[in-house]
């Protein structure tokens, strides 16, 4: 987990400095409409949108995991609760 935040952190820093040495103004088009907005805010907007639609094939697995880990739990706390105690020691 920490060298993912490592790598997170380093990456974004690339972004961003790439951003910032590439100053100017572009015009972004969609269909009908149209903006002019500095190139920084489009390479953020950019990889922001690019970390999210990466990380969504993973969410449904994320469920799935624990929707598990919860049955799994269940499962050992029933089990535990039909073990008998174990006989008391007589010295």
């Amino acid at each position: 987990m920490r060298l993912i935040l490592i790598v997170l952190i380093v990456l974004l820093g690339v972004v961003a400095m790439f951003a910032i040495q590439n100053p100017g103004v572009v015009t972004v088009r969609f269909l009908n409409y149209y903006a002019d907005t500095s190139i920084l805010i489009v390479i953020v907007v950019s990889f922001g949108l690019g970390v999210l639609v990466g990380l969504l094939p993973g969410i449904p697995t994320a469920f799935r995991r624990k929707r598990r880990i919860r049955e799994l739990e269940a499962d050992l706390a029933a089990h535990r609760k039909s073990e008998s105690p174990p006989p008391p020691v007589t010295p």
